[in-house]
């Protein structure tokens, strides 16, 4: 289906994008999924990747960390090829987390966030009190320093993902990547990650994450990428991004927007059969 109706809103022009990618394509197992994308991240701002299941989402973020390797075009993390940087290199100018991370049985919670110094480890330069330091304080900024003693595998589900945050933290990157952070987990712990993450944004760092709750991503978000078969259907900020015609366009949602009484984003109200009043304009 043609989606050249769609508006395309470019909210880099504040910055230089330190991520980005051109003309990138990749594909499994001889299938392409990607073919040919470009995309900036924006400096500075919690970008998110939308799009319905199977479009592409993940396997951008994880091309966007070199976790895939692009059968065409190109990452640019600073202004470098990505492919031609050290994995260590890369380690140190972003952080990942990626979807449904398991730490090995008894591993403690401070001994996997002290894994996160590990870019920063070489023979020549060993475990020092910086890096503990370093630890303690990502530790602290989720939240979950009073836990520092406990085997990962004991942990809640939210209190699991704010400790694999914490590990992204000491890696000392001011640019992070998580792919579905809120995968199994309940409203309210969702909400408690994602606040995480707004503070971490206000702290100076740049978020890219891809969710699928599509009313979390228009709140947490300052720019929505939206993907339908493996390409960017529109992107920009959520005020400007979110219709009911593009939720239609991209996941063939039938619903109202309309504005969060919490908020100055889109609030959308899927429409089903059930339960639904036509005596208001809806469509049928």
């Amino acid at each position: 289906m043609a989606v050249s109706h769609i508006t395309t809103v470019d909210s880099t022009a504040g910055g230089v994008s330190r991520l980005a990618a051109r003309g990138v394509t990749v594909g499994y197992g001889g299938r392409t999924v990607i073919d040919g994308l470009d995309v900036s991240i924006p400096p500075g701002l919690v970008t998110t990747i939308i799009g319905p299941n199977g479009c592409g989402k993940s396997t951008l973020l994880r091309t966007l960390t070199r976790l895939l390797k692009p059968a065409g075009g190109t990452v640019v993390l600073d202004g470098e090829d990505i492919s031609r940087l050290r994995t260590r290199d890369v380690a140190k100018r972003l952080g990942l987390l990626p979807q449904a991370p398991v730490a090995p049985e008894g591993l403690t919670v401070a001994d996997l966030v002290a894994r996160g110094r590990h870019p920063h480890q070489s023979w020549l330069r060993q475990w020092s009190s910086d890096d503990a330091s370093v630890v303690e304080r990502a530790l602290a900024m989720t939240g979950v320093l009073d836990l520092a003693d406990r085997p990962v595998d004991s942990l809640s589900g939210g209190q699991r993902q704010r400790v694999w945050i914490s590990m992204t933290l000491a890696q000392g990157t001011d640019l992070l990547l998580l792919d579905e952070p809120t995968t199994y987990l309940d409203l309210a712990h969702a909400i408690d990650v994602l606040d995480l993450v707004d503070d971490l944004h206000e702290s100076g760092r740049t978020v890219v994450m891809v969710l699928h709750d599509l009313n979390l991503a228009t709140r947490y978000s300052d720019h929505l990428v939206v993907m339908r078969a493996g390409a960017i259907l529109a992107q920009g900020h959520p005020r400007e991004v979110v219709t009911e015609e593009l939720l239609y366009e991209a996941f063939g949602l039938r619903a109202k927007v309309i504005d969060d009484p919490m908020g100055d984003r889109p609030l959308i109200v899927p429409i089903g059969r059930a339960h639904v009043r036509l005596d208001r304009g809806t469509p049928a």
